[in-house]
């Protein structure tokens, strides 16, 4: 019998060993509690412990071993054996489990957002502690999405077949799965729109016999469906991504076909363009390699809280609208009453920059995204704001050109947050009285909070916007300010008080060659990471893969492998 303590397991299985299990070894456990993103934590009946992703709080399950590395042991979601007590009978979308967009739609909505509040309290509690600040202070909790279902403004469906060899598919990847295709024309989270062009797009390329892009082969024509939909307007963006591959059929004669066949659909909003883009990269993303339009044109507008944005098909914007309102309204409120100078660091298409700029002097956006920098431009001077400045570059290395100094500084990274230098420069060089970070990943937040606290910030206020119900995504604002020197005191450390060893605790060997291999697909030694270690001065301990002696025989580091490894030190602030 599974037992529900931790303890209690933990405790009967103190006899066993990891080495007992193999890889492809079938178990079964209950799922304690599960962590962003989405990785379920499983205690077995003999106390070991495996991170499962797609489970649910109070599941009993069955899984297959994958890894077994250092005492981390990961496993693959086979079978719910036992439903938890927080879990739907049923549910509306007839995909999930089978489609991998959603991880939640066996929840209510309610059970959602305390899932999402907890998995942020658990990461950001630890981390604020050790400014002294109290979670629960601050935390102000979680807001709703305006909509549950139906809430998206855009989907990127592929091409491919749910099996190998089988029918035509156009939806989501099939859960777990790179390969395998699952038509979703019954998703929830898209309005009926989606469904209409999703299925006659289908039923015209089975008719023509048109094949598909093979990402082993990379062979075929098919590749990806973007679609886009303004909330406001019901103004509707369609692009057909598609290989240059056209041998055996007309893709002049086909093209106009389809776009015949898409304008005799009724749709409840409006076709204002239908485009073609050419994408051969062998790489499973959306690449404009040169876009034709078809019909109509490449733009429509979405209006954001009395604002108007263009929006092309590759610009980013938030895929929620109305959940886009809640969130910069927060941003609003958090940021308060009149300002100085604001920089928008990673400011997209300038929607925050341009939301705030009544309240501000002058704004000043820098994106890397030179075609977003455009927009930005394009849609300050539609709303006619003189007060916002758009920059193309690199963050970190714009900071260092730009003279003037903030007085507040917003901070809105991609996923993977920001660069240490960066962060550096900005706690450190800019100094601002308060930022505002928003972040879309709490992993990023929570390891760039320890190094802006390690400048002197503290969080002042902070709350969760659920703008991706149904999925294990999160939108976290945080309010930081300088700490008042008059209520702290200063420390004077010697050199000799210092331990340098410490870089050598911020990573481990096994999450530098994570980071490495997956950001670049490179795989490195222990040993090479040592070497490296070594030349960037971090001191090595005994037998820590180093050689006996300096005429010892060895592989040395190549170089595009020390690069690689140098940038993941760097990434862990190691050095």
């Amino acid at each position: 019998m599974i037992c529900g303590s931790k303890e209690l397991l933990n405790k009967i299985g103190m006899e066993r060993t990891a080495g007992e299990m193999k890889k492809g070894q079938v178990l079964e456990g209950i799922v304690e509690k599960v962590v962003f993103p989405n990785k379920g934590i499983v205690i077995t009946e003999d106390g070991k412990e495996f991170v499962v992703k797609n489970c649910i709080p109070g599941q009993t399950v069955s899984f297959s071993v994958r890894k077994m590395r250092k005492g981390k042991c990961e496993g693959r979601l086979l079978n719910t054996l036992k439903k938890s007590s927080i879990e739907l009978q049923e549910w509306s979308c007839p995909h999930f489990g089978e489609c991998g967009g959603c991880a939640y739609q066996n929840l209510s909505y309610e059970s959602q957002l305390k899932l999402k509040e907890n998995q942020i309290r658990e990461l950001l509690a630890p981390v604020l502690s050790e400014s002294g600040v109290d979670f629960e202070r601050v935390f102000e909790g979680i807001k709703e999405s305006p909509r549950q279902f139906a809430y998206r403004n855009k989907m990127e469906f592929s091409f491919g077949d749910t099996e190998k060899d089988g029918p035509l598919a156009l939806g989501m990847h099939k859960r777990g799965s790179f390969y395998d295709i699952v038509n979703v024309e019954e998703c929830k989270i898209v309005d009926e729109d989606y469904h209409r062009i999703l299925i006659c797009v289908r039923a015209f390329s089975e008719a023509k016999k048109i094949s598909f892009y093979h990402k082993l082969s990379h062979e075929g024509y098919l590749r990806h469906l973007l679609v886009r939909k303004a909330v406001k307007t019901g103004d509707i963006l369609i692009d057909l991504v598609t290989s240059t591959q056209t041998e055996g059929f007309d893709e002049t004669a086909v093209l106009a076909e389809l776009k015949e066949q898409i304008l005799g659909v009724s749709y409840d909003g409006k076709i204002v363009g239908i485009l073609h883009t050419r994408n051969d990269s062998l790489a499973d993303v959306i690449r404009d390699d040169g876009t034709d339009i078809l019909y109509g044109q490449d733009y429509f507008y979405e209006e954001l809280l009395g604002l108007e944005f263009k929006i092309t098909p590759f610009s980013f914007f938030q895929t929620n609208s109305l959940g886009a309102e809640v969130l910069y309204e927060t941003a609003r409120e958090y940021i308060g009453g009149s300002l100085g100078t604001v920089f928008d660091l990673y400011s997209g298409t300038g929607t925050i920059a341009q939301i705030l700029s009544p309240a501000a002097g002058k704004v000043i956006g820098v994106e890397i995204v030179e075609e977003a920098v455009e927009a930005a431009r394009e849609n300050a001077k539609r709303n006619g704001l003189a007060n916002c400045t758009f920059i193309a570059g690199d963050v970190l290395k714009v900071v260092d050109a730009i003279e003037e100094k903030p007085d507040f500084i917003i901070l809105d990274p991609p996923r993977d947050g920001i660069h240490p230098k960066a962060l550096s420069k900005i706690g450190l060089r800019f100094r601002p009285e308060r930022m505002l970070y928003i972040s879309c990943k709490p992993t990023s937040l929570a390891r760039d909070l320890q190094m802006l606290q390690e400048y002197g910030y503290v969080v002042e206020r902070l709350c969760c916007v659920d703008m991706f119900p149904g999925t294990g995504h999160v939108e976290t604002v945080c309010l930081l300010s300088k700490l008042n020197v008059e209520h702290h005191i200063e420390v004077e450390l010697t050199m000799d008080e210092l331990d340098l060893t410490a870089a050598e605790s911020k990573a481990t060997y096994e999450e530098i060659k994570n980071y490495v291999l997956e950001h670049t697909g490179l795989k490195v030694s222990n040993l090479y990471i040592a070497q490296i270690k070594q030349k960037c001065g971090i001191i090595e301990r005994a037998n820590y893969n180093l050689p006996k002696s300096e005429n010892s025989r060895q592989p040395k580091c190549p170089p595009e492998k020390e690069v690689a490894i140098r940038e993941a030190l760097e990434y862990f602030r190691m050095i």
